[in-house]
């Protein structure tokens, strides 16, 4: 917990370093200067469970939600399995989330059932790296599975600097169409439009409760400014906390600047901090 909040960091990359491209190591240390997150690996770059465990015990997260990624063309390949030594070492705070590339994976359906059955609590779809638009119906098997079990679906929605990304799959708007064909789908905007659609990600959430947008990789003195053409009270509603750690400055040092920021109440950090992620994430409803 952190200032006694339930603390639930919803986007963190914990990748074994062997898979990634030499650019995502250098987004790390650029963006993750401020902590020393290379002490938590290993000479062969693998994460030690019980040095992580350590380190998100110390900066208060309750439960982290950590993202595999295959897409070759940009960041590399970050299989789930890579990520079941840390869920075994502590299950209540580790949480995988699943992720899918149509380019590779087919059918995707299948694909996407193998990860929920290693403990996967999301689907995560990242078109500017793969090099698909969220809208393309070779993911819709997956969204259907995603439906029916109310599990919800983050989509990447920012501009990324990684060689072979795609930047105009990070549309949000391009969501309009899932969200006409699956009305009950739930989708988690993470990085809320970074770059050029912020307000298209704002409209998207205000317009349906079942949209939520996730703050990772959003400096937070600076969301005032990124969603000054909305009723920023009423939007931190659907915000839901989250790092894109390594790639920050620190977790806890995030949170408290993002209550900070927006400038919330007591019952409102904790919704942000927690208790959005909650009623999203229901498999961490219990925890």
């Amino acid at each position: 917990m952190i200032d006694g909040h339930t603390l639930i960091d919803a986007h963190v990359h914990t990748a074994r370093l062997p898979t990634v491209r030499p650019a995502w190591r250098s987004w790390a240390e650029e963006f993750g200067a401020a902590h020393p997150w290379q002490d938590l690996y290993d000479p062969d770059g693998t994460l030690v469970p019980s040095r992580v465990d350590a380190y998100f015990e110390a900066e208060g997260v309750d439960v982290a939600l950590l993202l595999c990624e295959y897409s070759p063309k940009a960041t590399g390949e970050q299989p789930i399995e890579d990520l079941l030594p840390l869920i075994k070492h502590n299950p209540k705070r580790f949480r995988p989330i699943a992720n899918l590339n149509p380019h590779l994976h087919y059918p995707v359906a299948a694909e996407l059932e193998r990860q929920l059955d290693l403990g996967a609590v999301a689907l995560k779809i990242h078109p500017v790296h793969a090099g698909v638009s969220a809208a393309d119906p070779m993911l819709y098997p997956a969204y259907e599975v995603c439906r029916s079990a109310g599990l919800p679906v983050v989509v990447h929605c920012g501009t990324s600097s990684f060689p072979g990304s795609a930047n105009k799959y990070a549309d949000p708007t391009l969501l309009d169409d899932v969200l006409r064909d699956f009305p009950d789908l739930t989708l988690v905007l993470a990085h809320g439009g970074r770059g050029w659609w912020y307000d298209a990600a704002a409209f998207l959430t205000l317009s349906h409760e079942n949209v939520w947008i996730e703050l990772s990789g959003l400096p937070p003195r600076r969301l005032p400014v990124y969603y000054a053409r909305h009723n920023l009270k009423r939007l931190a509603r659907s915000f839901i906390f989250g790092t894109d750690w390594p790639g920050v400055p620190g977790i806890a040092r995030n949170a408290r600047a993002v209550a900070e920021a927006l400038n919330l109440d007591d019952d409102e950090t904790a919704a942000v901090l927690g208790g959005n992620a909650r009623r999203v994430y229901r498999d961490l409803a219990d925890d």
